[in-house]
């Protein structure tokens, strides 16, 4: 689970990654014989039975920094990845964040320039909100509208969405199983994990060999446990 490939020295979140050191994570990952690839990928290779040596990438949010600096070094590396966007927030910034520096988002162009670079777009909500605390139009219109803008966007078919702040609970999963979507991911969703709440393991600035192999071993753990599809990223 990635969010924005900058400068992280302003970066009350943890949420950001310096392009240097996603580079150097992408290096480990590909010395260990793993490739990065996009959910839709992992989880078709997950029902051929072929997600061996697979890691699914993931990037929040849809910042402009993704095309600028994260793209060149995925293409690098020969990974992919999914981006989550806000179809809402077309060209504006990370207004939700009271803390931090204002970030661009990525506008239409962007986001088609992604999806022909072989990235794979898929839904973060409209305007990113707690869909958990939303009424139900809003739910409604976060889920079901985000879908429909981004496919007339891209003009490809949407599968997978992202829960904004990783709350999620059963009416939202409901929510998003009746907006079509195939897949989606969350971040810790406990006993609601499933293809429509999928667990992922947070990778930051801080994430350094040592700390990667930790987290890789832990993810191994809790793919086992719950015998799904492992989601790093």
């Amino acid at each position: 689970m990635y969010h924005s490939v900058a400068d992280p020295t302003d970066d009350p979140y943890r949420v950001t990654v310096s392009p240097d050191r996603l580079a150097a994570q992408l290096r480990w990952l590909r010395r260990r014989g793993l490739r990065g690839v996009s959910m839709r990928h992992l989880l078709d290779a997950c029902a051929r039975g072929q997600e061996e040596n697979l890691v699914g990438l993931t990037f929040d949010d849809g910042y402009q920094d993704f095309v600028d600096q994260a793209l060149p070094l995925l293409r690098r590396h020969d990974c992919s990845a999914t981006l989550f966007v806000l179809p809402g927030r077309l060209d504006g910034d990370n207004a939700w964040d009271p803390l931090g520096p204002r970030k661009p988002l990525l506008g239409a162009d962007g986001i088609r320039h992604a999806a022909e670079s072989g990235v794979e777009i898929a839904s973060h909500g409209l305007t990113h909100v707690d869909l958990t605390t939303a009424d139900d139009e809003v739910l409604r219109r976060e889920v079901a509208g985000s879908r429909a803008a981004l496919t007339g966007l891209t003009g490809t078919e949407v599968r997978g969405f992202c829960y904004p702040y990783g709350h999620v609970d059963q009416r939202v999963i409901a929510a998003v199983r009746d907006a079509g979507y195939r897949y989606a991911c969350a971040i810790s969703p406990g006993p609601l994990a499933g293809v429509l709440a999928l667990p992922r393991v947070h990778i930051g600035q801080r994430d350094t060999a040592a700390r990667l192999r930790l987290k890789l071993w832990t993810n191994r753990l809790r793919h086992r446990a719950l015998d799904r599809p492992a989601v790093a990223g």
